[in-house]
């Protein structure tokens, strides 16, 4: 029993020093960015965001993951400001995917193409994705594995904000 008190000493700073040591829970701030609106010519989508919302959908499915691919990201970025130019959703204004897949020297055997046109948040638009019937057939695409994802603004146009989503095996 005398050893008591020290004991009990040594096990409160030992607490003690284990509360310093962890590092405060930082609560996030401000609207996550899949809820940013794309609407402005400063928008950027956030391509992370997007493929961890696209992933973490294919995994709850029993499918892989995604990646960002650069190539991929480049493609989605030209035909959505293709789209947005010609203010046409459309999944030829620059030719068919696998033309302009392969014009960009991209290696693949299977690629999909999701367009559409009028969401103004990135939550938005794969929402729509995944409530039609054939662009979901294309996110749950058990081949694909890389993506690329991209909007543009348009003010004077009717859709206003352009979505391009292309993947690839």
């Amino acid at each position: 029993m005398r050893n008591l008190p020290v004991r009990l000493t040594a096990l409160a700073a030992v607490l003690s020093l284990a509360a310093c040591a962890q590092k405060p829970l930082e609560i996030p701030t401000g609207q996550p960015t899949f809820y940013l609106s794309m609407a402005s010519r400063e928008a950027k989508v956030d391509t992370a965001a997007a493929r961890d919302l696209i992933s973490i959908y294919r995994r709850n499915n029993g499918l892989s993951m995604v990646s960002l691919d650069p190539i991929l990201l480049a493609e989605a970025q030209k035909q959505a400001d293709a789209m947005a130019a010609a203010d046409s959703m459309s999944h030829e204004v620059r030719g068919t995917l696998r033309v302009r897949l392969d014009g960009a020297g991209l290696e693949h055997s299977t690629a999909v193409e999701n367009i559409s046109a009028g969401y103004h948040t990135l939550a938005d638009a794969i929402s729509g994705w995944r409530n039609s019937p054939h662009h979901n057939e294309n996110l749950l695409n058990e081949k694909m594995r890389r993506m690329g994802i991209a909007s543009a603004y348009a003010p004077g146009t009717k859709y206003k904000v352009f979505w391009a989503l292309v993947m690839s095996d």
